[in-house]
């Protein structure tokens, strides 16, 4: 496995391979690889000739400094992680190699980006498309791999795909989950034993939803439920609980309406932690 820092180098490795005919497939990260992030490379290696991993911490798409500050840091960890699982060449640019000069044009995704993570987390999307686009530019890859876990990223990617007409194809993998059903995310490895104890709670809750969708409760009485079960926890503060569209990802209108499929989307505090989880379900 190669260790690329710099963006000439990424595009000087690419134009080779792509010039030998190979497909490369793409799976961008931010590091602290868990479980999830091995699954997408381990695909990405099954279907492709060579796979890049991406590992950059995106100091763009945070809008909150302590978050970027403590994201967690393993680049000796990761490499380690990534060899085994099927990475030809891993690309660990710095900030300064990203962002020679700073960003100045601006994404707009609509709708879109007015709900959930979009409305709590101002400039974060715009920070995402933007890193997104840079390594798509620069790795030229046939497909690009995303966990179902960041449900509203992956529908952002879509949009800035389809609208830049990016030629590539995108594969989305399920959520990869502790057994006892935690979300895997790099932001675990922060939890305290306590709070990390109590985290499952968020997939429990998501899973009541669910049952109440299927049983033809309205949304409002959906996120009542989760609310109070999630109260019950002092260690968690609800952030938000979004009973969705699975399509567009606007929140259902009330009186119920039956839908095809139906997102139900959280973010929550654990102490200084914020973490996100969703299910998909048939109303």
């Amino acid at each position: 496995m190669n260790i690329l820092y710099t963006a000439a180098s990424l595009l000087t490795q690419v134009e080779q391979w792509r010039q030998a005919g190979k497909r490369i497939g793409l799976v961008p990260t931010m590091g602290a690889l868990h479980e999830g992030h091995l699954q997408l490379v381990r695909a990405a290696a099954a279907a492709n000739d060579v796979v890049v991993v991406s590992i950059f911490v995106n100091p763009t798409q945070f809008n909150n400094p302590d978050d970027f500050r403590l994201y967690p840091r393993l680049p000796e960890a990761d490499a380690a992680l990534l060899s085994p699982a099927g990475c030809t060449a891993l690309f660990l640019p710095s900030v300064e190699e990203m962002y020679p000069t700073p960003a100045v044009l601006r994404f707009d995704f609509g709708a879109l980006e007015r709900v959930m993570e979009g409305a709590h987390r101002p400039g974060h999307f715009n920070g995402v498309a933007t890193v997104v686009s840079k390594l798509f530019h620069l790795c030229q890859p046939h497909r690009a791999y995303f966990g179902q876990k960041d449900l509203q990223q992956v529908a952002i990617i879509q949009q800035l795909v389809a609208d830049l007409s990016f030629a590539l194809e995108l594969v989305v993998f399920p959520t990869v989950r502790e057994a006892d059903g935690l979300a895997m995310s790099s932001r675990n490895r922060r939890l305290t034993p306590d709070e990390r104890a109590v985290a499952p709670r968020l997939y429990e809750a998501l899973r009541q939803a669910a049952d109440l969708v299927q049983a033809g409760a309205e949304p409002t009485a959906v996120q009542t439920a989760v609310a109070e079960y999630l109260a019950a926890t002092p260690a968690i503060t609800l952030e938000y609980m979004e009973v969705a569209d699975a399509q567009t990802l606007q929140p259902l209108p009330g009186p119920w309406q039956q839908q095809a499929a139906v997102a139900l989307c959280l973010a929550a505090h654990l102490g200084s932690v914020r973490l996100i989880d969703n299910v998909m379900v048939m109303s």
